[in-house]
């Protein structure tokens, strides 16, 4: 079965730091468009970081930019992301996707697509 879990959330004060972490079974990360995504209480999905498949382009949305850092570790067969500089607006549950490697960055982040893990929760307080 293809499968993407996501872990490493928890509560964190302001200003610290995790790294989540997504690891798939069934296929293999290196081939596929990765994207990080979220969902706060009450508000829409948000892209927040994208990675290319093949050429290492990156996507940042601009309420993570120079926080959060996306990576990739093809001998675990797994994606990060590292969380910098914690607020408390950061709290939200956090999922992973993969997608064809053909999806751009751009259009992973936007249009949300592909095989979806059942996230992580992350929680900034105090």
């Amino acid at each position: 079965q293809v499968q993407l879990v996501e872990s490493g959330g928890g509560l964190v004060q302001p200003g610290g730091s995790l790294r989540l972490s997504c690891a798939a079974s069934g296929f293999t990360l290196n081939d596929y468009t990765i994207g990080w995504f979220r969902q706060a209480p009450g508000k829409e999905r948000e892209g927040i970081s994208c990675i290319s498949s093949s050429d290492g382009s990156t996507y940042y949305a601009d309420s993570v930019q120079g926080r959060f850092t996306i990576a990739r570790d093809n001998a675990k067969n797994t994606v990060y992301l590292q969380m910098n500089s914690l607020k408390p607006e950061d709290t939200a549950v956090y999922y992973c996707a993969a997608d064809n490697p053909a999806t751009t960055v751009q259009a992973m982040c936007v249009y949300h697509r592909g095989y979806w893990g059942q996230g992580t929760q992350v929680t900034v307080s105090s």
